[in-house]
């Protein structure tokens, strides 16, 4: 019997649910699902410049599993680019750092329920109208 999955640790979740090629009618597009932790990956070293052994420190994972992670995320962002598909962010065996909601309004990224605030591009305060992002998976 395999071993059980170890959640990732996500810092927070992407402010977007992903991407689509421009020009491309969304209708008729086929989408490539890219995981939270893939996602992360893929950010903690294209983005945040950081090395692979302190990226898989970052998300509790050993560096062997951080690189499959990372290389299915290249791939699957490869494949997007390559045959003109959608990428779509969610899902996977992870869990954030802290509470995170996302309003369904502006899609302003919240850090917990307290802290949502009505901003410019808001035209609520409802706390009904929050996605709660740690539930997505």
């Amino acid at each position: 019997m395999p071993r059980p999955f170890r959640n990732r640790r996500i810092c927070n979740p992407p402010q977007m649910n992903g991407f689509k090629p421009f020009g491309m009618p969304f209708c008729e597009n086929k989408t490539i699902k890219l995981q939270f932790d893939e996602y992360e990956s893929f950010k903690l070293v294209n983005y945040n410049n950081l090395a692979q052994d302190e990226a898989a420190e970052r998300m509790n994972v050993s560096r062997p599993t951080f690189t499959r992670i990372y290389n299915n995320a290249l791939k699957k962002i490869a494949k997007a680019f390559a045959e003109c598909l959608s990428i779509e962010i969610e899902g996977g065996n992870v869990e954030f750092e802290k509470e995170w909601y996302k309003c369904k309004k502006c899609f302003k990224l919240i850090e917990g329920i307290e802290n949502h605030k009505k901003c410019e591009d808001c035209t609520t305060f409802n706390k009904n109208e929050l996605i709660n992002i740690n539930q997505i998976k």
